[in-house]
C-alpha cells in the first residue's frame, strides 16, 4: 500500500481516506467541567507569578532580571513541550499526559519555593513548571474538546474554558497575594503545591473512550504530513506570528505591572486587585469572544481585539496615574485577555480537523511563547538598564497594530484534502 502523498499546494493535500466507526465521547458536561477546572487552577497559579517578584528578589538579594529570566525560560518550556505533549495527547490520549503534568507542577511549586540560586529558580518555576502547564493548561485540553464536542459548539466550548481559566486568575491571584503577605511567600508556593495536586483525581474524568486500551483513532495523515501541510499554510503562518504578539503584551503586563506599580508609588494591594480584576473581566470577555466567533469571521475579530488593546494600553500610560485608573485598565485589558486564545484554537481546528490539533495547537502557542519570553525578559532587561519601563510599553503598542494587520488576510476555511486510491 503506498504512503499518503502531499501535493505541492499548500491548501490542497492528497491522502488516502479511512473508513473508521464515530468514536464515542465523552458527556459534554464532563468535559467541560474536568477541563474548565484543570485550566482554572493551572492558570490561576501562573498568572500571580508577577506578585512574587519582589518578595523574592529582595530577601535574596537578586535582580529583577534574574526573576524575569526565570519566567520567561517557563513561557519557553511551555511552548516547546507543549508541541510534544499535543502530540502525545493525540496519540495516547490526553490522561496520562496530564497526571504527570500536574504532579510536575506541584513539584516544581515546591522547588521555587526552596530556590537558593537564580540557576535553581530557573530550573523549577521556569524549566519543571512550564513543562507542566504544557500538560495542562489550554492545548491539551482544547484537544479534548475538538474531539468530543461537535464542530457547531467548538468555538463556545473552547469559550467557556478558558473563561474558567479566567476564574482561577480572579480567585488564585488575589488569593496568593493574601497568603503572601500574611503567611510569606515561601509558605504560599507550598500551599499552591499542594493544590495542584487537585488537578489529579479531576484527570479521570478526561480518559476518552476512543483512546480505550491506549490505541489512537485511525488518522489520514501521519504527523510529519500534517506539520508539512500546516507550515505550508499561510493563514497558519500569520495566526503563529499574531500570537507571538498575544504573548508578548500579556505575560509583560501580568509579571512586571506589579512592579511597575509599585515603583510609581502604588500600594502592593492595587496590583494584586488589578490581576484578579484582569481574571474576572477576562471570564466575560474569553466567554463572548469563544460566542461571538461562531457567528462572525474570526480574523477580523482578532484584528479588533489587537487594536483595541493598543488603544487601551495607550490611555493606560498616557494619562494620570491613580488607583482608579488601573482598576479600568484592568477591566478593559482584561475584557481581551485571553480573548484570542478561543478564536486561535478554533480557526486551526477549523482548517486542519481535529486529528492532530493538539500538536498543531502546541506549534501555534510555541509562538506565543516565544513572545511572552521576550516580553518578560525584555521588561527585567529594559528596567535594570534603564531604570523605566517605558521604551517596552510604547512596544507593546507597535505590536498592537502589527498583530491587527496581519490577522486581516487570515483564512478560516477548511483546508481541501482530495483523496486518491491505494
Amino acid at each position: 500500500m503506498r504512503a499518503p502523498k502531499l501535493s505541492t499546494s499548500s491548501e490542497i493535500v492528497t491522502v488516502k481516506p479511512m473508513q473508521n466507526p464515530t468514536p464515542k465521547t465523552l458527556p459534554l458536561w464532563q468535559t467541560l467541567v474536568c477541563g474548565a477546572v484543570i485550566v482554572s487552577m493551572a492558570m490561576g497559579i501562573r498568572h500571580g507569578f508577577g506578585l512574587w517578584m519582589q518578595p523574592m528578589t529582595q530577601e535574596m538579594g537578586w535582580g529583577r532580571e534574574d526573576f524575569a529570566t526565570a519566567i520567561g525560560i517557563q513561557n519557553l518550556s511551555w511552548g516547546l513541550f507543549g508541541i510534544f505533549s499535543g502530540m502525545l495527547a493525540d496519540r495516547f490520549g490526553a490522561f496520562r499526559v496530564m497526571v504527570v503534568s500536574g504532579v510536575l507542577y506541584a513539584l516544581g511549586l515546591f522547588g521555587m519555593a526552596n530556590a537558593a540560586s537564580p540557576a535553581w529558580l530557573a530550573l523549577t518555576v521556569g524549566l519543571m513548571v512550564g513543562a507542566a502547564q504544557a500538560g495542562t493548561t489550554f492545548a491539551i485540553v482544547f484537544g479534548i474538546i475538538g474531539r468530543n464536542i461537535p464542530a457547531e459548539k467548538r468555538s463556545w466550548a473552547m469559550g467557556v474554558v478558558s473563561a474558567a481559566g479566567s476564574f482561577g486568575q480572579f480567585l488564585l491571584v488575589p488569593t496568593s497575594s493574601y497568603m503572601i503577605e500574611h503567611i510569606g511567600w515561601h509558605q504560599a508556593l507550598l500551599v499552591l503545591a499542594a493544590v495542584m495536586m487537585l488537578v489529579l483525581p479531576l484527570t479521570l474524568g478526561l480518559r476518552e473512550p476512543a483512546f480505550a486500551g491506549g490505541q489512537a483513532p485511525a488518522r489520514q495523515q501521519s504527523i510529519w504530513q500534517a506539520v508539512r501541510e500546516a507550515f505550508g499554510y499561510r493563514s497558519f503562518q500569520l495566526l503563529m506570528a499574531g500570537y507571538f504578539v498575544c504573548g508578548f503584551q500579556v505575560v509583560f503586563i501580568g509579571v512586571h505591572m506589579p512592579s511597575y506599580l509599585k515603583d510609581q508609588g502604588l500600594d502592593p494591594q492595587v496590583a494584586g486587585t488589578a490581576l484578579a480584576l484582569i481574571g474576572l473581566f477576562n471570564i466575560f470577555g474569553t466567554y463572548a469572544t469563544g460566542s461571538i466567533g461562531q457567528h462572525l469571521p474570526k480574523n477580523l475579530l482578532l484584528s479588533a481585539i489587537y487594536i483595541a488593546r493598543g488603544v487601551i494600553i495607550s490611555l493606560f500610560i498616557f494619562l494620570p496615574l491613580s488607583p482608579m485608573s488601573v482598576y479600568l485598565f484592568a477591566a478593559a485589558m482584561g475584557l481581551l485577555w485571553l480573548s484570542t486564545v478561543p478564536v486561535t484554537s478554533a480557526i486551526v481546528a477549523q482548517i486542519f480537523g481535529v486529528a492532530h490539533f493538539s500538536m498543531l495547537s502546541g506549534f501555534v502557542f510555541m509562538s506565543h511563547q516565544l513572545g511572552s519570553y521576550m516580553g518578560v525578559w525584555l521588561g527585567g532587561w529594559v528596567f535594570d538598564h534603564t531604570g523605566s519601563y517605558n521604551t517596552v510599553w510604547y512596544l507593546t503598542i507597535a505590536l498592537s497594530v502589527f498583530a491587527a494587520l496581519i490577522n486581516l488576510p487570515v483564512r478560516e476555511q477548511g483546508i481541501q484534502r482530495m483523496p486518491v486510491a491505494a
